[in-house]
């Protein structure tokens, strides 16, 4: 059997998510992050002959089982899939020929067929190369920053990208370890995360060493950088009303997503003081779903990984609007 045939990926908040991208059946709609096709599916299906829709992944087995699967779905509009990671966004589009597009989808984070495959190194569960890397051709993985990065790196990784209290305490057990021999694996790294935590937090519920593979993951990946390049360029590259909606799986990505889309709803920088504006920045659109949507009980009991994902939509205006403020 194939890896594309193999790939299963339940996505996550899909009523929402067609729900919040308000779906025309002769727009165009982009998904960044396409996994294994299943929000793209949802989109298809929405669209008429005269619809467009636009697919892009960094992961090679993601983008092959997306294909294979909107290949046998057979849609009516008119689609194309690419590889690339969505920093790309802006010259993806600017190669297929669209100026502006209706919707545009972002799934942020590690699928969860990622994390099933104890070969991509992405969990603590299971033994597997200390790899992380959701583009296969990276050229840096888990293991180059484990048994590479000095111990004040370590800690800032640990600290900005997983909230890791115990921060120094690993890194300075990570660094004394690797000196007696480099971390291969998952396993090898989580059982020295383990034995390096104080006894109280070992009696968590959540596993010891699920914030630091959180924070590996995201340096390796850049993932913060290229969800903000997304939100500096994608709005911009909406049609009027168009919207742009993210899916978020922590809170360092829903701070970022949720602070942007509130920058280009009230851009304005005069103080609170100022009778009126006089900075003359108007507002891009507005904010859909104030606190976002998120999984109700019934999906969550279906797919656990729904319990911590939250759906964002920003819509933007008219140039009629913007212009009026």
């Amino acid at each position: 059997m194939s890896q594309a045939s193999e790939y299963r990926h339940i996505p996550v908040l899909v009523d929402e998510v067609l729900e919040s991208l308000n779906v025309k059946a002769d727009g165009d709609y982009i998904d960044c992050t396409l996994g294994g096709g299943g929000h793209a599916c949802a989109v298809l299906r929405k669209l008429g002959p005269q619809g467009r829709f636009f697919g892009l992944d960094q992961d090679n087995d993601a983008l092959a089982a997306a294909t294979v699967r909107i290949h046998q779905m057979n849609p009516a509009a008119d689609w194309q899939l690419a590889s690339g990671n969505f920093t790309d966004l802006e010259a993806q589009m600017d190669r297929i020929g669209w100026a502006e597009a209706d919707g545009i989808l972002a799934d942020i984070g590690v699928s969860s067929w990622q994390i099933d495959q104890p070969e991509r190194g992405f969990t603590f569960r299971q033994e597997g190369p200390l790899d992380m890397r959701m583009n296969q051709n990276a050229p840096m993985t888990a293991a180059d920053i484990v048994n590479t990065a000095g111990e004040d790196d370590l800690v800032r990784i640990l600290r900005d990208f997983g909230e890791e209290r115990h921060a120094r305490r690993i890194s300075h057990a990570i660094v004394a370890r690797r000196q007696q021999s480099p971390f291969r694996t998952t396993t090898d790294l989580a059982d020295l995360i383990i034995r390096a935590m104080p006894s109280s937090s070992r009696r968590e519920e959540q596993h010891p060493a699920r914030r630091t593979f959180q924070a590996l993951r995201i340096e390796v990946n850049g993932e913060l950088a290229a969800l903000q390049s997304l939100l500096d360029c994608a709005p911009r590259r909406l049609r009027p009303h168009g919207r742009l909606v993210i899916i978020t799986f922590h809170s360092l990505e829903d701070r970022l997503v949720k602070a942007a889309f509130r920058k280009l709803e009230n851009p304005c920088t005069c103080p609170r003081s100022f009778p009126v504006c006089i900075c003359g920045l108007k507002p891009l659109g507005h904010v859909v779903h104030k606190r976002g949507l998120t999984a109700g009980a019934e999906e969550i009991s279906r797919n656990p990984r729904a319990a911590s994902a939250r759906v964002r939509c920003f819509e933007r205006l008219t140039e009629e609007e913007e212009a009026n403020g």
